[in-house]
């Protein structure tokens, strides 16, 4: 049925949707529910670049034929709709030389940089959710702020070995000393956190080998609560506690809700596969395994006294820090169509 639409109408709904301020991936999806297989994802993200640069000309001349000149806001949108694209791949889509193409890119400031690592391999579905959750969370606290009624946690294993490789000057013919990694199974604990906008709310760390099933959580949760009292009674009390965790079995199980809703909290809506958008992965277990880095430890009690000390040194601009800036990344996951942070 795609074929059967003529291009300029569907770059026309394009514009629509752009400047009815859509995403690239919600905009496809609300275009094919009407014309089903007309548009990808890809196409949609090169024409939002383009409009993105201020060209609203909804034809293609410019990819027809050989242009003498090539127009850096041509390649740039090009480049930014699919990144992944090499030289001579760009080179036969806009009809130009190799050495043009290499030209034009280091005058609009690209370089080659090998990927990174992602947590998942998010499929259109994901982004789309991330996206629409996160422009929901976004509309919410632009209506009612509500970072100081957040309680965000989560959980890291904490290795008792954990080596540094350092840096060492040496000459030309000389080896570097070597660091041997840790065993395939090392001695490890498990680090339970909850924190909030004003510090660490309740932190556990559980013996060798212990881990996190729904009945461990639904007792923690309580002794978060305990806490929480003691610490900050107006949140429970009079503005409600908000939780933030992420999809992990334990904390979705329905003993789990069972209990949330007994403690009268709510959970904030978070996408699967979305560390990047979790105060505890981006920001508090970033900074807490670079203190970690090259230390050892020899019993369950040296590292809950070196993970105590750690977060009593951390002032409470770091963690305000930390859960302000979700709405930062929420704004980053929106203008990424649903795609990764990479920080």
């Amino acid at each position: 049925m795609g074929s059967q639409i003529p291009e300029e109408h569907i770059r026309h709904c394009m514009l629509y949707e752009f400047r009815k301020g859509s995403n690239a991936t919600i905009a496809t999806k609300n275009i094919c529910d009407v014309y089903p297989s007309a548009l990808d994802v890809r196409k949609c993200q090169r024409w939002f670049s383009k409009f993105k640069s201020g060209n609203f000309d909804l034809s293609d001349s410019y990819r027809s034929g050989r242009p003498v000149t090539l127009g850096n806001n041509i390649l740039k949108a090009e480049v930014e709709a699919n990144p992944c694209q090499t030289i001579e791949e760009l080179s036969n889509t806009l009809n130009q030389p190799w050495s043009t193409i290499q030209e034009h890119l280091k005058q609009i400031g690209k370089v080659s940089r090998a990927g990174v690592w992602v947590p998942h391999n998010l499929s259109e579905e994901n982004k789309a959710n991330r996206s629409v959750t996160c422009n929901v969370l976004l509309q919410r606290h632009r209506t009612e702020p509500f970072f100081d009624r957040l309680i965000t946690g989560d959980e890291k294993w904490v290795l008792y070995d954990n080596p540094k490789r350092k840096r060492q000057w040496l000459s030309a013919s000389e080896s570097p000393r070597s660091t041997a990694k840790p065993g395939l199974h090392p001695k490890k604990a498990l680090l339970c956190v909850w924190w909030s906008i004003r510090g660490i709310v309740h932190f556990e760390v559980l013996k060798p080998g212990q881990t996190v099933n729904a009945e461990v959580y639904c007792e923690q949760l309580d002794r978060v609560k305990q806490s929480l009292m003691e610490k900050y009674p107006a949140i429970v009390n009079r503005k409600g506690v908000i939780l933030q965790h992420d999809n992990a079995r334990p904390h979705c199980a329905r003993r789990t809700l069972e209990k949330i809703n007994a403690l009268g909290w709510e959970v904030l809506p978070h996408p699967p596969y979305s560390p990047d958008i979790a105060p505890s992965d981006f920001h508090l277990f970033r900074s807490l395994q670079h203190f970690l880095s090259g230390k050892k430890f020899e019993n369950l009690d040296d590292v809950q006294n070196a993970i105590s000390d750690y977060f009593n040194e951390k002032p409470i601009d770091f963690y305000q820090s930390g859960i302000e800036n979700l709405h930062t990344r929420w704004q980053k996951v929106v203008e990424n169509d649903g795609d990764y942070i990479i920080d």
